[in-house]
């Protein structure tokens, strides 16, 4: 299902380093003392290491994960980084070229920032289940769900999952929203109220546009011919008894 609502090429960006703002260069890209600090403990860590690790450091609270191609970091947050620590931009391009350094640093910096993974079965990705279906109950776009799963993921400070994991999931949550809806509306769906709702979507020659069309295209002024359509709609709706049907009997 993540396979239709994303295209290799829009997975492939969710993997990665988007443009910076400067105002997200500012916020997120000066690291503090501290910071500082934490990357350089004075235990013979080179200066390469440190320049990664407080990319991702910067990175983390910024995207809510760190992208596995570090060095592709904005050349303009990795100078900022690579100015407070004192060292050259162009050293990143040497950084984390064993995966597990990467993923030893993330860690540690997961947890020196107080973040938390979600691995398959944990309560922060049960949690993540539910939110994204009480979410896909109110909206069906995959990609707005997906960046609410995002954000958050960010808020609870909660590193993101994979994009393609993350996918899936928001395809799981549309279908159980599809599901859950039916079932709470199944009871309304009379032969009589298919037949209506079909009626719905069938071109009217008159009307040149379907009855569904027709409902939900505005008023375009305040004339006497738009308020007659108005009451025409109310009454064609009337005449369905749209009107019996109640928020509460769902």
């Amino acid at each position: 299902m993540s396979e239709k609502m994303f295209s290799e090429e829009q997975l492939e960006q969710l993997r990665s380093y988007p443009e910076i703002a400067s105002d997200e260069l500012i916020r997120y890209f000066t690291p503090t003392a501290a910071d500082v600090a934490f990357v350089d403990p004075g235990k013979g860590r080179g200066t390469i290491d440190q320049l990664g690790m407080l990319v991702q450091l910067c990175t983390l609270p910024w995207l809510g994960f760190v992208p596995d191609d570090v060095a592709a970091a904005p050349a303009v947050a990795v100078a900022r980084v690579a100015e407070r620590l004192g060292v050259t931009p162009a050293a990143l391009r040497l950084y984390g070229k064993r995966d597990q350094t990467r993923s030893d640093h993330l860690g540690l910096i997961a947890k020196y920032l107080e973040w938390q993974t979600a691995p398959a079965g944990s309560q922060a990705m049960t949690e993540l289940e539910q939110f994204l279906l009480d979410r896909a109950m109110e909206h069906d776009s995959p990609t707005l769900l997906f960046n609410l799963a995002r954000e958050y993921l960010r808020a609870a400070k909660v590193i993101r999952p994979g994009a393609l994991i993350l996918a899936k999931m928001v395809g799981t949550a549309r279908k159980a929203a599809s599901d859950l809806t039916s079932q709470r509306v199944g009871h309304l769906l009379t032969a009589e109220v298919r037949s209506d709702l079909e009626r719905m979507l069938a071109v009217d020659e008159g009307l040149g546009m379907t009855r569904l069309e027709w409902l939900v295209s505005p008023a375009r002024d305040a004339s006497a011919t738009s308020v007659k359509t108005s009451i025409d709609k109310l009454t064609w709706l009337r005449a369905i008894d749209a009107h019996q049907v109640r928020p509460g009997s769902w």
